[in-house]
C-alpha cells in the first residue's frame, strides 16, 4: 500500500501517524515544505521517501511530487494531509491520480462551506442555527430582515474558512451597517448568536461510516474569543465511559454517530463541533440543548490527538492505522480512562506560579508540556500543559493553579 502523507512534519507530533502506518507495512511517502535535514529522526525512520517542495499550496509542484512517487512505487492508494488547510487540494490530487479512498472536489462543498454543512446536520436530526449569506456588493435587505427576525447579537464568519481570526460579533444596526459596508474578502455566513460552550465529537470511522473509536471534548471559552481577545485557555477531553454532571453523553454519542453517517465520512479521523447552549434562545432552543456548529474532516487541532490518547489510554494513531489497513480497530480498549485537561498560557500575561512550581505540585499528573509553534500560537496560546485526572474537580484545580494571575 502506498500512502502519501502531506505535511507529515506539522504539527510536530504528526510523525506518529506515519510511524503507525509503517509498523503495518505501509509505504509512507511524505511531501512537505521543510528540508529533509530538518525532519525529526522518528519521521525520517517512518517514511519510505520524502519529497520537499517550496510551497505545499503550489499544485504544480504537488503533482510533480506525486508523479515521482507513482513512477517509483506504482499506484497511489491514499493521499491525506489531516490538515484543514490542504483538504481541498487533497481532493484535487485524489481526482488527478484517480485515488478513490477519500473526497473528490465535487464532495467539498458540504465539507468546507458552513452553510452546506447544515443540510447534513439536519439529515442527522441535529438542530442548526438560522443564518443568511452575504458578499460585498450583494443585497443588504435580506440581512436586515434576518436581523429583525432573530434579534441581536449576530455572529459573522467566512462561509468557507479556517480558524476564528476573521469572525465578528454584531450587536446592533450600526455595527451591522458598518460590517455590510466593508470590502469583505469572501462570502460570509451570518448566524443568530448562541450562548454556549463548544462540545466536539471526535473519532475514527471505518469504510462504512461506522464509528470504531470516539471521545468528546469540551471548550468552555469560545474559539473566537481566544483569538480576538488573546486569552489563555482550558479545554478537556473525556472518554464516553466517564460521566459528566449535566451532560447526556449517551444521547450525544448517538447524535455524533448519526452525523458521521449523514456526512458519509469513510476511513477518516473526524472532529465535529456542536454548541451546548448555556442560555435559552427564544423561539429556537432551550438551555442545555445541542446545536450543530461545523464538521471537520481531520483530527482536532494542535496536539489534541495526544490529549485524547492520555484521556482514553489508547493510541489514536494505531487505531487510525488499523482502520486504514484492516478496516477495524485491533487495539486493546479496556485500560483505565481519565479526564485530560489542556491548559495554555500567553507570554504577555503575568502568572502567579512558575513552571517549576507547576511541576512540583502536578508533576505526576502532567503527561506532556511545551510550547506551541508560532504558526498556531495565536489560536492556542504559547505554553501548554496536558494533565489527566479522575475527576472534573481535580482538573479544574489544575487549570486554576496554572492560569492564576500574579
Amino acid at each position: 500500500m502506498n500512502f502519501v502523507f502531506i505535511s507529515p512534519n506539522f504539527p510536530e507530533t504528526y510523525y506518529r501517524w506515519c510511524a503507525a502506518l509503517k509498523a503495518r507495512g505501509v509505504n509512507v511517502l511524505g511531501v512537505g515544505d521543510a528540508p529533509y535535514h530538518e525532519l525529526r529522526q522518528e519521521l525520517k525512520d517512518a517514511l519510505t521517501e520524502y519529497y520537499a517542495v517550496s510551497s505545499l499550496g503550489d499544485l504544480k509542484q504537488m503533482i510533480s511530487a506525486l508523479d515521482h512517487f507513482r513512477y517509483r512505487y506504482g499506484r497511489l492508494d491514499f493521499i491525506e494531509s489531516d490538515n484543514e488547510w490542504w483538504l481541498t487540494q487533497d481532493a484535487t490530487l485524489r481526482q488527478w491520480f484517480d485515488v478513490r479512498t477519500g473526497f473528490w472536489p465535487a464532495d467539498m462543498e458540504k465539507i468546507k462551506a458552513k452553510s452546506a454543512m447544515k443540510k447534513c446536520f439536519q439529515q442527522a436530526g441535529v438542530k442548526t442555527a438560522r443564518y443568511c449569506l452575504f458578499s460585498t456588493g450583494g443585497d443588504k435587505a435580506p440581512v436586515y430582515a434576518f436581523a429583525k427576525e432573530v434579534g441581536y447579537p449576530l455572529f459573522a464568519k467566512p462561509n468557507i474558512g479556517v480558524g476564528a481570526a476573521d469572525s465578528k460579533s454584531i450587536h446592533n444596526d450600526d455595527e451591522l451597517e458598518e460590517f455590510l459596508n466593508r470590502e469583505l474578502p469572501t462570502q460570509y455566513i451570518i448566524e443568530e448568536y448562541l450562548e454556549g460552550e463548544v462540545v466536539s465529537f471526535d473519532g475514527i470511522c471505518d469504510d462504512d461510516s461506522n464509528v470504531v473509536f470516539c471521545d468528546h471534548e469540551h471548550f468552555p471559552t469560545p474559539p473566537a474569543d481566544l483569538v480576538n481577545l488573546a486569552l489563555d485557555d482550558c479545554y478537556y477531553c473525556c472518554d464516553f465511559s466517564i460521566p459528566l454532571k449535566g451532560f447526556d453523553s449517551k444521547s450525544f454519542r448517538k447524535m455524533g454517530e448519526a452525523t458521521v453517517k449523514a456526512f458519509g465520512i469513510r476511513k477518516r479521523f473526524f472532529h465535529i463541533e456542536y454548541f451546548r447552549l448555556t442560555k435559552d434562545k427564544p423561539g429556537f432552543a432551550k438551555r442545555g440543548e445541542i446545536v450543530a456548529l461545523e464538521c471537520n474532516m481531520r483530527p482536532p487541532g494542535g496536539y489534541t490527538p495526544d490529549l485524547i490518547d492520555f484521556a482514553c489510554s489508547v493510541s489514536v494513531y494505531d487505531i487510525y492505522a488499523d482502520v486504514i489497513c484492516f478496516n477495524q480497530n485491533f487495539q486493546k480498549m479496556d485500560y483505565e480512562k481519565y479526564l485530560a485537561f489542556s491548559i495554555s498560557r500567553r507570554d504577555e500575561l503575568n502568572y502567579a506560579h512558575s513552571h517549576e512550581e507547576i511541576m512540583e505540585k502536578y508533576g505526576s499528573n502532567v503527561c506532556m508540556h511545551g510550547r506551541y509553534p508560532k504558526s498556531i500560537a495565536d489560536d492556542l496560546g504559547d505554553d501548554y500543559y496536558f494533565g489527566r485526572f479522575k475527576t472534573y474537580e481535580e482538573g479544574k484545580a489544575f487549570d486554576e493553579f496554572i492560569r492564576k494571575k500574579a
